[in-house]
């Protein structure tokens, strides 16, 4: 399959460059704070994935290897030769897609509330994902998932964010998240990431269900240069849930040394 070109914002300015990569059912949005925090020392991009937000919609199906060929294609597309690649769950999965692929253009990485393999109840678990999302759309799922991006107690407190986040998540088409689903539905990273050879930081969730921390703990055990860091009281999404507590172990990791 062909790459496509993607929705992306550029920071500029003269730093190492950084891909943000957003888990499914967001878009770039997703990586604000983070991408102010980093703009003043990196060329921040972030992107929306294919079939999300602003990016291109390709026939289907589609694999995360081709997910990590469209960001291929985006640093092509700006003459960037490497970069650090920060994603979380969906970006995670591609992150490790494209570290595998195209380790020449990788300098860091970072895999936060993300999995290598979903185990032998992996293709239930997505196809019943995908089965709801085609006859029900988006909306079908949308508390379920808003349970699994966030805390009880940071949906409690923080209704605002929950809402801005689920509103968002009910934006995008459900062909392009039934497109990514089938991706993810395939992969199975674990046994490839010894080949990696980046140094990594791998970012878990104390309260995650989704991904939870032993699914963190399998790939940084498995990857040559990686440390794991686990964020408390933090659910899936661990960098809107805890921002300071996200930003901050990305900015110290990704500074030059």
């Amino acid at each position: 399959m062909s790459a496509v070109d993607l929705f992306h914002t550029d920071s500029g300015g003269g730093g190492e460059a950084v891909l943000l990569a957003h888990a499914i059912g967001c878009d770039h949005r997703m990586w604000d704070e983070l991408a102010a925090a980093l703009a003043p020392r990196f060329r921040v991009l972030a992107f929306d994935a294919r079939g999300h937000g602003r990016s291109p919609l390709p026939a289907r199906p589609w694999s995360l290897a081709d997910m990590a060929e469209d960001a291929v294609r985006l640093l092509d597309k700006l003459g960037v030769a490497r970069a650090h690649w920060v994603g979380l769950s969906m970006g995670g999965m591609v992150g490790q897609a494209f570290a595998l692929a195209h380790a020449d253009r990788l300098a860091k990485l970072v895999i936060a509330n993300s999995t290598s393999s979903y185990g032998k109840d992996g293709r239930a678990l997505w196809d019943n994902r995908i089965r709801l999302v085609t006859d029900g759309g988006l909306a079908s799922i949308r508390d379920m998932v808003a349970a699994r991006y966030f805390s009880p107690a940071f949906s409690a407190a923080h209704p605002e964010v929950v809402q801005r986040v689920m509103a968002r998540f009910l934006e995008t088409r459900a062909e392009g998240y039934v497109g990514c689903c089938e991706a993810i539905r395939e992969m199975d990273f674990l046994g490839d990431l010894p080949r990696i050879a980046a140094a990594a930081l791998v970012i878990a969730g104390e309260q995650d269900q989704g991904t939870p921390i032993a699914m963190s703990q399998a790939i940084a055990d498995r990857l040559p240069g990686a440390r794991l860091a686990v964020i408390s009281g933090a659910s899936h999404l661990s960098a809107l849930e805890k921002p300071a507590a996200f930003n901050a172990l990305v900015a110290g990791f990704l500074a030059p040394r």
